[in-house]
């Protein structure tokens, strides 16, 4: 069944989707009156409709039913994630959300090699979130993560700290997210490096804030495969594969 995100709660028997959503609905999946799509609201409620009025700008829905949506973890997960070369950014997110990340972070850490100035950043942005927007709808998501902007690494350490638990995963070594992970804390968050890693005094700042340092086992992963290991083994640990 199609899933949408609203804008706004959903509080009388009918409901219009406007621009983006009703242009897919009608244009893209070319759907028609009397089929069902699912709505979920900012407050996660799973909204079952019927489609009673359809054209290209505005589609028109009756509510049938509504719920809690069920299929948000119940850990929330920041990956603060130093940018990496080409689009690999793009894949991260959109995987990363399917996965259940709550919301990422783009840093600038020491040893990135893209280094894009504040206007391309801007526009990158914009495209990170449409991307984590259509991850959540295919992945049938009750949130779309937010991507926020691009800070350096300094900063992203001091936003850490709002976590209940932060972990830097390091290619040189440090425990694994079993024997961090003893109890289960209501949010964490996450550093993986670009593809030259962190740089050991990056490291130190995390640690020095009550910060883990964690391992992925003995094989170095790419920069692109590293957060969506580091955020399965979280999700398994935490129950939220279940």
């Amino acid at each position: 069944m199609a899933w949408f995100f609203t804008e706004n709660s959903i509080t009388s028997d009918r409901y219009s989707l406007f621009g983006e959503s009703a242009k897919h609905i009608s244009k893209v999946l070319r759907m028609n009156r009397g089929e069902e799509i699912t709505l979920v609201t900012p407050d996660k409620t799973q909204c079952l409709c019927r489609i009673s009025e359809i054209t290209a700008e505005c589609v028109t829905v009756d509510v049938l039913e509504k719920s809690i949506c069920q299929n948000e973890p119940d850990i929330e997960v920041t990956l603060y994630q130093a940018l990496p070369k080409g689009d690999k950014m793009d894949y991260i997110i959109q995987k990363c959300v399917e996965l259940g990340v709550s919301r990422i972070v783009p840093v600038l850490s020491a040893r990135c090699v893209s280094r894009p100035d504040a206007k391309s950043l801007a526009k990158k942005q914009v495209r990170w979130q449409k991307i984590a927007l259509q991850a959540a709808m295919q992945s049938r998501r009750g949130i779309v993560p937010t991507v926020c902007e691009c800070v350096n690494f300094s900063k992203a350490a001091e936003l850490a700290k709002e976590n209940d638990k932060t972990i830097i995963f390091y290619e040189m070594g440090g425990e694994s997210v079993k024997n961090i992970l003893t109890d289960t804390p209501k949010s964490i968050g996450i550093f993986i490096g670009s593809e030259g890693g962190f740089e050991q005094d990056e490291v130190d700042k995390i640690v020095a804030s009550n910060g883990n340092t964690a391992t992925l086992g003995k094989r170095i992963l790419r920069c692109e495969t590293a957060p969506l290991a580091a955020l399965s083994i979280i999700m398994y640990q935490t129950g939220n594969f279940d």
